[in-house]
């Protein structure tokens, strides 16, 4: 069986937005993601393909950045796709996404259609 998945539809941001100024070394958070209370990701900022700061001046030299822009930087190991077998999301699955000093996002799992 093939599952679609529905990257359009899910583009989750919080539970808050904090400044620079919240966080001490941004190149240095834990994060855990947890599908159904089972942790699939643990991985830390400081193992990001580039510095933030580098995603910053690369970015700002194509383009303007301004207040409230967001940059996605991407997935850490672990993703669904790459697991052996292949794991994705179902409808009624719970996922946690958890940034050291920030907070978890919890959202639930529904049918797109």
């Amino acid at each position: 069986m093939v599952l679609r998945q529905e990257q359009d539809s899910c583009a989750p941001f919080g539970p808050v937005i904090v400044t620079r100024g919240e966080i001490h070394d941004p190149m240095a958070l834990d994060l855990s993601l947890r599908v159904n209370g089972v942790t699939k990701q643990k991985p830390n900022t400081r193992h990001l393909l580039f510095p933030i700061a580098r995603l910053i001046a690369d970015i700002s030299s194509g383009m303007t950045l301004e207040p409230g822009d967001v940059i996605a930087t991407g997935s850490p190991s672990g993703v669904g796709a790459g697991m052996v077998p292949p794991q994705f999301l179902r409808p009624g699955d719970t996922v946690e996404a958890t940034v050291e000093g920030i907070g978890t996002l919890t959202n639930p799992v529904v049918d797109a259609r």
